[in-house]
C-alpha cells in the first residue's frame, strides 16, 4: 500500500460508515414490513441494510408489484425520519479524519442510498459541512446500491479527477459491490456490523473498524502520502 499513490478524492457512504444507523434502519424496515403484512426476521433484514428500498424490497418480496413496493418504501421513509433518525449518532473520529483528508488536499463527497433530507441531516450531525465538497443521494439517481449509479453521480462531482484517483469508503458489501461496478476501489469499515470476510469477498482493499481507526493508522493507509 505504501507504494500506491494516494487518492485525490474519496466518496464516503454515510449510514453505518459515518453515522451509527444500521440497526435503526433494520428495525424501521421490520416495522414497515409488518405494517403491510410481511413478517421477516430482523437478522434477515439486517443483511440487506445498505441497499435502497428499490433494491431491498424486491430482494425480500420479489413478487410484489412496483406500486406496492413504492408504498412500503414511502411509509418506511416517513417512519424512519419521524421515529428513528433523531436517535442517530456519528461514529467517533469522523470530523478529525475529514480534516486530515482535506489537509492532504483529498476532496470528500458523501454518496448515500438514503434520501437527500437524511444525508443533509447527517452532514449537520457530523459537523463537517465545511469539509465536504458535495453529496449525492438516492434522489439523484434511478437505482440505489448495489447498483453503481450513486458512485457514478458522485464521481461527476469530482470531475475531472479520474476513477483511478478516487477511493470509496463504505461499511456494507453493497457499497463495495457498487464501487467495483463503478470501476472504483473501496476501503471497508466494520462499523456497520458486516463481517470482514463479506467486505473482502466483494473486493475491499483495506479494512478498518471505523473513522477513528483509519485516522490512527493513516500513515499506513491507502490515503497516506509517501516521499
Amino acid at each position: 500500500m505504501a507504494s500506491t499513490p494516494p487518492p485525490r478524492a474519496v466518496l464516503f457512504d454515510v449510514d453505518g460508515t459515518l453515522v451509527d444507523t444500521n440497526a435503526l434502519h433494520a428495525v424501521a424496515w421490520r416495522e414497515a414490513f409488518r405494517h403491510f403484512g410481511h413478517d421477516f426476521p430482523l437478522d434477515l433484514i439486517r443483511t440487506q441494510i445498505g441497499k435502497g428500498g428499490d433494491n431491498l424490497i424486491p430482494t425480500l418480496l420479489p413478487d410484489l408489484d412496483e406500486a406496492a413496493r413504492e408504498e412500503i418504501d414511502a411509509w418506511r421513509g416517513d417512519l424512519f425520519k419521524r421515529d428513528y433518525l433523531p436517535s442517530a449518532v456519528p461514529f467517533p473520529g469522523v470530523r478529525d479524519l475529514f480534516e486530515r483528508l482535506v489537509e492532504d488536499e483529498i476532496r470528500i463527497v458523501l454518496a448515500s442510498s438514503s434520501s437527500k433530507a437524511e444525508v443533509a441531516f447527517h452532514l449537520d450531525l457530523i459537523a463537517a459541512e465545511d469539509l465536504v465538497a458535495a453529496f449525492t443521494s438516492k434522489d439523484d439517481v434511478e437505482s440505489s446500491k448495489p447498483c453503481p449509479d450513486i458512485f457514478e453521480a458522485a464521481l461527476a462531482k469530482v470531475a475531472p479527477i479520474p476513477p483511478a484517483e478516487v477511493l470509496v469508503v463504505g461499511d456494507s458489501p453493497w457499497d463495495i459491490k457498487a464501487a467495483r461496478r463503478a470501476g472504483l476501489k473501496a476501503v471497508g469499515f466494520l462499523s456497520g456490523g458486516f463481517a470482514a470476510a463479506e467486505l473482502r469477498a466483494e473486493g475491499a482493499i483495506a479494512l478498518y473498524e471505523g473513522a477513528a481507526h483509519l485516522l490512527a493508522d493513516y500513515d499506513g493507509s491507502p490515503f497516506a502520502r509517501h516521499g
